[in-house]
């Protein structure tokens, strides 16, 4: 089983979340929150700081939103941890994938974010989260 981290940011004011839109498969074309593989031997807080560094240039706090194991059809059993975070800085320094800061409250529809629909739930769950 691959494990991978998603963490969803956002800006001061809750209103925004920022997305990459992605450049190869899996889900290439469509957003998602940045992220990506935890190595072996990685706890996952370091694997999600280490990420979102990479692929935003961001240093911010950040706290454990849920972890869960999901079936993807092109590949084995896959788990996912997601973090989240708010980010006093909207200037951010994208790797590979464009970045964008998103309104929250817009249709997270299938035909533009990744995840079969699960964007909007993970969203929703960070946001809860946050308030804790």
């Amino acid at each position: 089983m691959k494990t991978y981290n998603l963490i969803v940011v956002f800006n001061t004011e809750l209103n925004k979340v920022l997305m990459c839109k992605r450049m190869k498969e899996p889900y290439k074309g469509l957003y998602n929150f940045p992220g990506g593989k935890v190595e072996e031997n990685e706890d996952y807080y370091s694997s999600c700081k280490r990420e979102l560094w990479e692929e935003t240039g961001l240093d911010i706090e950040i706290k454990p939103v849920f972890t869960t194991e999901y079936f993807y059809e092109q590949q084995e059993n896959i788990k996912l941890v997601v973090y989240c975070g708010i980010s006093n800085s909207m200037d951010v320094k994208a790797e590979l994938n464009p970045l964008e800061w998103l309104d929250i409250n817009r249709n997270f529809s299938y035909d533009m974010f990744a995840g079969e629909g699960n964007c909007e739930h993970i969203l929703r769950c960070a946001l809860l989260r946050i308030f804790e």
